[in-house]
This record gives C-alpha cells, structure tokens and sequence, in this order.
C-alpha cells in the first residue's frame, strides 16, 4: 500500500499511536487503547473486498447507511461490525476530502468513548501538522 498521506494524516491526531497485528495484516490506529482506524488489503477471498486496499473507520450506524447509499466506494465494514463501521476503498473513486472527514470523525467517536480527564488531556496535545 502506498498512502503515506493517510497514514501521516492518522498520526497527525493528539494521542494517536500505530501499531501491526501479523495475524490480521491490519496497521491499527489507535487513541488510547480504543480504535478507531484499520489499514488493509483482503486477498481475493473477501468477495466485495478482496484485491482492494481500504481503510475500516467507526461511524454511527445510520450515517454508515445513508455513505454507502451515496458512495460506492464505501462498504460495510470488513470483518468488523457492519453497522458501526465502514470500509473505504482506497484504490477507487472516493473524494480524498471526505476520506479525511470520516478520518476525523471515527477518531472523535473514540474519543467520545474515553474518560473524561483523558479527552481533556488529549484536547491540551496540539494536533501534528
């Protein structure tokens, strides 16, 4: 894969840290434990996925439906909760803005989820250029 892009623009968000699972092949993006980004590409096995390179990225249920129905570029989420999540393309037609804005708001569903004194210690962090 090569998206230096995204990966620069994931690591750009306070707090964030990247790791790999050898077992998935995914590089993980993660905020304090909790992810919100995957990085990956299914071999030709995963139908609808499979020979893609996509990134999984949270979302609320009813915005995964009304993206999907708007973009074909974004599917269920691979190998993931299907109505949390969802799947980008990135090897196809979606806009790189909007990869960037559902970026942005998979890391503040995470966020979301964190405790209080952590969120606060996060939005004290500049956010990487």
């Amino acid at each position: 894969m090569h998206y230096e892009w995204l990966d620069a623009y994931l690591l750009s968000f306070p707090g964030v840290e990247k790791d790999y699972q050898p077992v998935w092949q995914w590089f993980r993006y993660k905020v304090r434990g909790r992810l919100f980004a995957a990085v990956c590409s299914p071999g030709p096995e995963y139908k609808i996925y499979g020979g893609h390179d996509l990134v999984n990225l949270k979302c609320g249920a009813a915005e995964g439906e009304l993206l999907r129905a708007r973009y074909p570029d974004i599917l269920p989420g691979f190998y993931s909760d299907k109505r949390t999540w969802i799947s980008c393309l990135l090897d196809g037609e979606l806009p790189k803005e909007v990869l960037r804005d559902l970026c942005g708001r998979s890391y503040a569903l995470a966020v979301e989820k964190l405790p209080k004194y952590v969120r606060r210690e996060l939005a004290e962090q500049p956010a990487e250029s």
